[in-house]
């Protein structure tokens, strides 16, 4: 107890840390806001009933910290951010240059890396963000969108998912801990309630297999 006291006494006393601290709690508040603030357009009653029918759904809405069961401006998460560095580490493979690159140009090559990734988070919310308001589109959870409305949807979530790896950058530099790591587990530890309610009620075991491709593959 005495060890306990003593670390919030450092923590208070270090202005340095204590502004860490505080910016890290005020940039994952920002993002739980976010992940209640639903694109234009949504049906909520055939949207809950999309993922109390389909658990794999609803392990994604997991990973997004809810904002996808929410259809929240931020319902991708970091999960573009993500799928570009594990492409950047796939081609890292096939490309001697990157490799090097990564391996041998130390902290410029890494950031040089960083950045290519960053790059490809863009293109990657664009692509997820179309294939997800199709999915919704045909479920009828969104009414049919002309080409405004989807171009207006996907410059939204496309915008959320570059601030959230924004924000994760910020909280890697200005507060505490890595910052997309951070983003990922508060919106899990958000979620984890709900998602596991609704799997208790609606847990297929023929999907089994989906689910373990998925961690696999996570």
């Amino acid at each position: 107890m005495n060890t306990f006291i003593n670390k919030v006494r450092l923590i208070v006393s270090d202005r340095g840390l204590r502004n860490r601290i505080l910016f890290t709690l005020g940039a994952l508040v920002l993002f739980r806001v976010l992940a209640i603030i639903p694109i234009p357009g949504i049906d909520p009653f055939r949207l809950q009933s999309l993922f109390s029918n389909n658990q794999f759904l609803g392990l994604l809405n997991l990973f997004s910290g809810g904002g996808l069961s929410r259809l929240s401006i931020v319902m991708l998460g970091v999960g573009p951010y993500i799928t570009g560095s594990i492409i950047m580490q796939l081609l890292t493979i096939m490309s001697p240059r990157l490799k090097a690159m990564y391996q041998e140009e130390g902290e410029a090559g890494r950031k040089r890396f960083s950045y290519y990734s960053r790059l490809l988070t863009l293109p990657l919310a664009v692509i997820q963000g179309f294939s997800f308001l199709t999915l919704l589109t045909r479920s009828q959870v969104l009414p049919p969108l002309g080409l405004f409305s989807t171009f207006q949807n996907i410059v939204i979530i496309s915008a959320g998912s570059v601030l959230l790896m924004w924000l994760g950058e910020l909280i890697t530099e200005f507060g505490i801990g890595n910052g997309v790591s951070l983003l990922i587990f508060s919106g899990i530890v958000a979620a984890l309630p709900s998602t596991l309610n609704q799997f208790r009620f609606t847990f297929d075991v023929s999907q089994i297999p989906v689910y373990l491709a998925f961690l696999i593959g996570a």
